[in-house]
């Protein structure tokens, strides 16, 4: 090869930008930031870069968001249950009293209940609009007499009475009213 062909391919200057080739023209000293991009090459710069991966940590959740997720939890835990006895008095694992149910369910979500159903409707936070994961406090007279899981479109998780194990009924009366666990 010729020595002028190797001196005027040394000029040449080959310069990858955000995945393209772009080739320097030599030229004078003050102008050596004009490039000329390669045939069939776009004149891309790192601005046209695309723009890094956002973070793959989630965003923290809300008080709100905490709450739905933990309701949702309580209806499973109640329905990992179903088919469990009924027994006056029994808090779990294998059968349960209505009040027993509730508290077994929450303890193992990490919330403290009270034993008995009138105890747990005072420590809870009344609604008017349930979700599911409330509990469903059954009155007559003012006095509360049973409680289960809401399960969402008017229906319950509970252990209802002897004879009838653990179950997702519909609720059947309107002498309600729900409570959240905070």
């Amino acid at each position: 090869m010729s020595t002028t062909f190797l001196r005027a391919a040394a000029r040449l200057l080959v310069v990858p930008v955000a995945s393209t080739v772009l080739l320097a023209a030599p030229s004078a000293p003050s102008h050596a930031d004009t490039f000329v991009p390669a045939p069939g090459v776009s004149n891309a710069t790192t601005a046209d870069a695309p723009a890094p991966a956002p973070s793959t940590e989630p965003a923290p959740l809300t008080r709100e968001q905490k709450q739905v997720l933990l309701g949702k939890r309580a209806v499973a835990k109640a329905r990992s249950r179903a088919g469990s006895a009924y027994r006056y008095g029994a808090t779990g694992p294998r059968a349960f009293d209505c009040s027993g149910l509730t508290q077994w369910v929450y303890k193992k979500l990490g919330k403290r209940l009270p034993r008995t159903s009138g105890a747990q409707a005072g420590a809870v936070r009344h609604v008017r609009h349930p979700r599911p994961g409330d509990l469903v406090f059954f009155t007559d007279g003012g006095h509360v007499y049973h409680v289960g899981i809401y399960a969402g479109r008017h229906m319950l998780w509970h252990a209802s009475r002897p004879g009838h194990p653990v179950a997702k009924e519909r609720i059947w009366t309107s002498s309600v009213f729900y409570g959240r666990v905070r």
